[in-house]
């Protein structure tokens, strides 16, 4: 019943965004950045994949504690704690207050960098006030050996919807927390900086606005983004990463679907959304280091590991590993590949949503194919353990 009730909501939110996009200008229309041509390998030789935990129900995003142990978010309203050496998740903490409707629920989840002095979690989850609004709050947690309890609400009043409104938080290399949101289906709030949605946002520990912001008070950082959906640095050069969906649902004019992006992100910089898709190089606004134009990635999480950058992609359905060049901070792509992937939208585990390193070493995904979206495999949803061969 839970899944039927799913489909139909997902249903009415898809007429929605039709509806509203339909009215959009077409947006300007530029190149795919890349050179390379994805590479689909349902069989990576140079691993070995294992099911670590099983039967979870739409995994949203993991972490894993100083001493071992992983917490995993899910969107319901959860999060489950798997203690170190097991794969038995145990019941950590039902966030209060958290609305799940269809996108909406308990989405980001971080540790705070000096975790192991302070014991700080962050959360991100929707949540109705007392108008009925649905909106999104970063709250803090206070661990408590195998439990955690609300310490301060961070950041409110975040814009939400039931879809389209992003949900990524990571703390950066620079120590501040960068939370990602998304268009709620109104494309045009995205360029409007006095509106938080659409956006990459900045703010302390305590959710105050850093000094070196690039807009006097205020938490934006960089705008004209889509749905934000992953963060990453390059342990290399620093370098700001986020993955964001593209408008695979769109009804405008002009051959716009598809369009997942991932961005090097830029201090105060305009990504472009909606007036521009793609890389046509114009200077007012960043382009793209990866689009995808031909079927819906939707990219999620992501990840560093050995010098690539390991993206989770949804529809797609595959772990997708992009090899980098680097000439300072210019990049370009070398190759991409989509693991377990052997056609576009059609994958051996279905949906991924995370993708983190575990203290081990190796790379755990999450899967994400109790939301409706999906055919679900067998004790659905998993987490995989990724395992490189020597």
């Amino acid at each position: 019943m839970k899944i039927f009730f799913t489909i139909f909501m997902l249903c009415i939110a898809f007429s929605s965004i039709a509806q509203e996009e339909d009215t959009m200008a077409t947006p300007i229309l530029g190149e795919v950045p890349q050179k390379v041509q994805d590479i689909y390998r349902p069989m990576v030789d140079e691993v070995q994949v294992e099911v670590w935990v099983d039967s979870l129900t739409i995994p949203w995003s993991l972490r894993f504690l100083p001493n071992g142990d992983a917490l995993v978010a899910q969107r319901p309203g959860s999060i489950m704690r798997i203690p170190k050496d097991t794969n038995q998740p145990k019941l950590f903490l039902d966030v209060p207050g958290v609305v799940h409707e269809v996108d909406a629920g308990l989405m980001g989840m971080d540790l705070h960098p000096d975790f192991e002095n302070n014991g700080w979690i962050y959360i991100m989850h929707a949540y109705r006030n007392e108008q009925d609004e649905l909106l999104s709050k970063v709250v803090r947690l206070s661990h408590k050996t195998n439990t955690a309890e609300v310490d301060k609400v961070i950041l409110d009043n975040i814009p939400a919807y039931a879809i389209h409104l992003g949900g990524r938080i990571a703390f950066g290399p620079d120590g501040m927390l960068y939370i990602g949101t998304g268009d709620m289906s109104q494309p045009f709030v995205a360029q409007d900086l006095d509106h938080l949605a659409s956006k990459i946002l900045r703010i302390t520990p305590e959710g105050e606005i850093p000094e070196d912001n690039p807009f006097e008070n205020s938490p934006v950082y960089s705008y004209g983004h889509r749905v934000v959906q992953g963060f990453a640095w390059d342990p290399q050069t620093g370098t700001f990463f986020n993955s964001e969906h593209g408008p695979s649902g769109a009804k405008v004019e002009g051959d716009v679907r598809y369009r997942d992006e991932i961005n090097k992100v830029k201090k105060g910089g305009n990504h472009g959304w909606p007036i521009v898709v793609g890389a046509p190089g114009i200077p007012e606004y960043q382009d793209p280091l990866v689009m995808w134009n031909q079927a819906a990635v939707p990219p999620a999480g992501m990840t560093f590991y050995k010098g690539d950058l390991f993206v989770a992609s949804l529809g797609g359905q595959a772990l997708i590993r992009i090899v980098l060049d680097r000439e300072n901070e210019d990049y370009s792509v070398s190759r991409m590949e989509r693991w377990f992937s052997y056609a576009p939208s059609q994958g051996i585990y279905g949906r991924m949503r995370d993708v983190v390193q575990g203290p081990d070493g190796h790379l755990y995904v999450t899967t994400s194919n109790t939301d409706g979206r999906a055919p679900m495999r067998i004790h659905d949803d998993k987490i995989l353990r990724i395992k490189f061969k020597e």
